[in-house]
């Protein structure tokens, strides 16, 4: 890991300001915090930005300005409550926000206007996932990964590309990854009974139900979406509770890759209404 400098951390005074703030904002992006030592709201802010501030290495720089000691810099951008953020640019305010909010959503507003590295290399990931480029896309997460890897979201979406391209073992093991507390480890959840499905059981067995399952697994390696969605309705027109279930939520597993807009999740989830009920 990376030293951090508190270099990207300053206080600004109003003599100071124009170097600190206007100038260094023409370089990069810099979020001032206007505060004061009485502010309880402030007190819950300012540990949240300067925690995130280390993170982000010199991706932004955090000016904070005590408001009792430059009125005159709080009365000039219009600073009427506290904590206020703003986010300067090329010299200009383009962003801001008043009050504690949560810390979801300063990392959002902070990400809008100064992406990190990872940042940019996860847009980049999810731009060629949308294309379909899964081999670019796999390749750009796993990049994402390794700069965040304690990142469920970077973990979730590589999961969703490596099953894109039959990778069932690999995704298996980033999903089963996934903090329980995370926001995303109910869809990991979900999507870990097409990892364990897929690729990995084999073809010659006894009983034709059985093929039937392990066939269809290798054609969702293949990428063959609607046959292997074919093959799962066959299992369970022939057992409802084939495999204590498990072809059931394989099916709803793939309905959550492919996603709701997909015109073959829409006519499957039809078909497989039409069997279970």
């Amino acid at each position: 890991m990376n030293m951090i400098s508190n270099d990207h951390i300053i206080d600004v005074t109003e003599t100071t300001f124009l170097q600190d703030v206007i100038e260094r904002s023409r370089q990069q992006p810099v979020i001032v915090d206007f505060w004061a030592p009485w502010c309880g709201p402030c007190r819950m802010l300012s540990p949240t930005l300067e925690r995130i501030a280390k993170e982000a290495n010199g991706s932004f720089t955090l000016a904070r300005i005590n408001t009792d000691e430059s009125q005159h810099l709080a009365m000039q951008y219009g600073v009427q409550g506290i904590p206020a953020v703003k986010m300067f640019r090329d010299g200009k305010v383009v962003g801001e926000f008043v009050g504690a909010l949560p810390e979801p959503k300063v990392r959002e507003f902070i990400k809008q206007y100064a992406p990190n590295q990872s940042d940019l290399i996860l847009t980049a990931a999810q731009d060629l996932a949308r294309m379909q480029k899964w081999n670019e896309a796999e390749a750009a997460y796993q990049h994402a990964l390794s700069i965040d890897p304690r990142n469920a979201m970077i973990a979730l979406e590589l999961s969703k590309v490596q099953l894109r391209l039959g990778k069932g073992t690999e995704a298996s093991a980033l999903l089963e990854a996934i903090p329980s507390e995370a926001h995303e480890a109910d869809m990991a959840q979900k999507l870990l009974p097409v990892a364990r499905w897929m690729c990995n059981t084999p073809v010659d067995r006894a009983q034709e139900i059985d093929r039937m399952y392990a066939e269809a697994g290798q054609l969702a390696c293949q990428g063959r979406d609607a046959e292997a969605l074919d093959g799962l309705l066959s299992v369970l027109r022939r057992n409802r509770s084939y495999h204590d279930g498990a072809a059931k939520q394989i099916m709803l597993g793939l309905f959550e890759l492919l996603g709701t807009e997909d015109s073959l999740v829409r006519e499957y989830q039809r078909q497989l209404a039409n069997v279970l009920f």
